[in-house]
């Protein structure tokens, strides 16, 4: 069984990264390699970057340093900020986010039309294709059924399963598995 962060193999990521509007920028190159192999970040037009939920991540596991405007270190919460500026539902996508990964998932961006991560199965990072999409809520706000149905349309045709990964009032993530209700 293969794991997927620093923590779980015992190697550690030391990485120095940059904040942008959308993320933070990673400029060393041992960093980007050791980063990418694991399954976080984004290389895109020669500038490697991670979303703000693996760098608030990273960050927890003191693996990230995120220097700001002002060439200092960013504190986690001034992350936050600026990941909730782009996301409203920043937080729960973070708490989702590091729930899957702390079980030892790859976890990557979602397709769109609702779906917020893809999940990789335990090893199969590189190797294979994401096997779910998950969908994250918040208990007691409302998802459009709509958003749902799209959500399942699209996880259909891409031959994915489809999970709700809902934030319970006390922080918990719980998960439910969605399929379309099928007559025979």
């Amino acid at each position: 069984m293969s794991q997927t962060d620093g923590e779980a193999t015992g190697l550690e990521i030391r990485a120095k990264g940059l904040l942008t509007e959308k993320g933070v920028e990673i400029p060393d190159k041992g960093s980007i390699d050791a980063l990418s192999s694991r399954g976080y970040g984004t290389m895109l037009n020669d500038t490697f970057s991670l979303s703000f939920y693996e760098a608030l991540y990273l960050l927890e596991k003191e693996q990230l340093e995120v220097l700001g405007k002002s060439k200092k270190p960013a504190k986690f919460e001034t992350l936050l900020e600026c990941y909730k500026e782009i996301d409203g539902n920043a937080w729960v996508n973070y708490l989702v986010y590091r729930d899957l990964r702390t079980r030892g998932y790859v976890v990557r961006e979602g397709f769109g039309a609702g779906t917020d991560f893809r999940i990789y199965e335990r090893g199969a990072y590189g190797k294979d294709t994401a096997q779910y999409l998950v969908l994250s809520i918040q208990e007691g706000k409302p998802l459009p059924m709509q958003d749902l149905k799209n959500a399942v349309q699209q996880c259909q045709s891409q031959k994915k399963e489809l999970t709700i990964a809902v934030m319970n009032r006390r922080g918990e993530i719980v998960y439910y598995s969605v399929s379309p209700l099928t007559f025979k």
